[in-house]
């Protein structure tokens, strides 16, 4: 059995924190600005961390690990936060998951940067969608909602990307 390194149960638990840190957003503060007029739910930002977080977990920890994590955070979320945004949210988080992991795992061997773009394409979409649907009963926000998590994962790419370069270019 492979124990974890420290890094990657930190990352893990980062996950975890993200879930109801984004139900506790919606409830508290609502709708926040995204750029270009849109809007979406406050939690967005933190759906769009959550989204490479996940596969940084995943690289660590493994694929049960991370499902594990949605359990536990949709446990945290519905205490922390509003019951119904957390089923919503753990909907939203369990499908796309599953979408990640058909698209994250081939593109894997292509290079982290690439499966993580991919991936995070695909579970953006399909967790907006379905979030929406079931959180508000409308997509009003969708383009809200795919912007404000593509500016997350297109961030935290760049950052990776630059300390990737970063550490190979040190001796």
């Amino acid at each position: 059995m492979n124990v974890p390194a420290p890094a990657g149960i930190t990352t893990l638990v980062a996950y975890v924190a993200t879930i109801p840190a984004a139900n506790l957003a919606v409830t508290h503060f609502g709708a926040v600005p995204v750029g270009f007029g849109y809007a979406a739910p406050a939690g967005v930002y933190l759906v769009g961390l959550a989204l490479v977080l996940r596969d940084l977990a995943r690289e660590s920890t493994g694929r049960v690990a991370v499902l594990a994590a949605i359990a536990v955070g949709t446990i945290l979320s519905y205490f922390l936060a509003d019951p119904a945004l957390a089923v919503a949210s753990a909907a939203a988080f369990g499908v796309a998951e599953t979408m990640d992991f058909a698209v994250y795992e081939p593109l894997r061997q292509r290079g982290l940067l690439i499966a993580m773009l991919a991936s995070n394409a695909i579970g953006l979409l399909s967790d907006s969608l379905l979030f929406l649907k079931l959180a508000f009963g409308s997509f009003e926000y969708l383009p809200g909602q795919i912007l404000g998590k593509a500016w997350m994962t297109l961030t935290a790419v760049a950052v990776l990307a630059l300390l990737r370069r970063r550490k190979q270019a040190t001796p």
